[in-house]
């Protein structure tokens, strides 16, 4: 009897000092000989077994036995594959859960409205999703649209506005592709008979462009109807649209980017200058969002031909040039901070205009 207790004992000690061992190698954070951000791979289909060996060989964990023991203990919890970013010390357990809970490394990225594909280029590569030059490699060939928008000469104005998640191995092509997805996705919501209906009979290349000047003319979902309306009217008379931010376009397609259009400016030979050629610019100027290709497809009626900015980023509308001008010695007025000059529009309204 005494020698069994002996071995009772014995094994309680064993398994205490295991429990300790297990304890020692599980909970104590461990930053191995690796650098301070570590990326680790997952592939699909790898065992408990090889995720161990994995993280083992990447100096992920402190110990390949005792990580396959705790996998083993939570065996109900399968390991998801995918890219994992360690950027801070974790213990066994917190690689464990990481990894069963597939927390993989995303690149979220948001693309406002509005936003050209230069925009959208800078901020992938400023987010380390892609370089520049290879998104813009990858926006400048129209084969992801080609059945829908076949006289398209690059992506522009089909790179939908929105927020994204990337891995950090998604290529360029991947990520255009991605958000011309997205795209298709409101174009056929907002035209379910595939075929484009607009008062002016344009195609969908116009229509996307006619909404890009909508979308860099106003912020305000509300005015936008009304500003495609001016545009349409003036494409109907067969008057110059007079669009700033096709001039401001011109510019950067010409390596010449500005913020604010000056009067020199408005001379620039492009086919993008709405001022010197008449009608649409031959492509979109940016990436307009739901509400400004809504209302290209569904302008307001209007007899209105002319708007100008106000004060409160909207704009005051008008119907003759004489009007118009007299809206624009307004617009001076507020800018100059005169009380006598009426603030409030008659009509909801942002800057820019014709």
């Amino acid at each position: 009897m005494k020698r069994l207790g002996l071995v009772a004992l014995l094994v309680i000690a064993a398994m205490g000092a295991a429990a300790g061992w297990l304890d020692s190698q599980i909970v104590r954070p461990y930053t191995g000989h690796r650098p301070a951000k570590a990326f680790v791979e997952i592939p699909h289909g790898t065992s408990r077994w090889g995720v161990a060996g994995i993280l083992k060989k990447d100096d992920i964990i402190r110990n390949r036995m005792a990580f396959e023991l705790f996998s083993l203990w939570h065996i109900r919890h399968p390991l998801q594959a995918g890219e994992y970013l360690i950027d801070q010390p974790l213990n066994s357990k917190q690689v464990f859960w990481k990894i069963a809970q597939g927390r993989i490394f995303l690149h979220y990225v948001t693309i406002p409205e509005g936003w050209s594909m230069f925009d959208i280029a800078a901020e992938l590569e400023r987010q380390g999703v892609c370089s520049a030059e290879s998104f813009l490699a990858a926006a400048r060939d129209p084969a992801p649209i080609s059945d829908i928008a076949p006289h398209a000469k690059s992506l522009e104005g089909f790179l939908f506005p929105s927020t994204y998640q990337f891995k950090r191995r998604t290529t360029c092509a991947q990520v255009a592709e991605t958000m011309v997805s997205h795209f298709r996705a409101v174009w056929n919501e907002l035209n379910p008979s595939g075929t484009v209906n607009s008062p002016g009979g344009l195609d969908t290349v116009q229509t996307v462009t006619l909404a890009s000047l909508v979308e860099r003319e106003t912020p305000r979902p509300e005015e936008r109807p009304l500003v495609a309306g001016v545009f349409y009217n003036r494409l109907r008379l067969g008057t110059p649209l007079q669009c700033d931010p096709t001039v401001q376009y011109a510019l950067q397609l010409a390596g010449r980017p500005e913020q604010n259009v000056r009067p020199e400016h408005l001379r620039i030979d492009s086919p993008y200058n709405t001022y010197e050629h008449k009608g649409l610019p031959p492509g979109p100027i940016a990436n307009p969002g739901e509400d400004s290709i809504r209302a290209a497809l569904n302008p307001a009626p209007t007899d209105y031909l002319y708007f100008v900015a106000n004060d409160q980023g909207g704009h005051f509308f008008s119907k003759t040039l004489a009007e118009h001008n007299r809206n624009v010695a307004r617009y001076r007025q507020l800018l100059r901070g005169d009380a006598a000059a009426d603030p409030a529009p008659k009509n909801p309204g942002h800057r820019g205009g014709s």
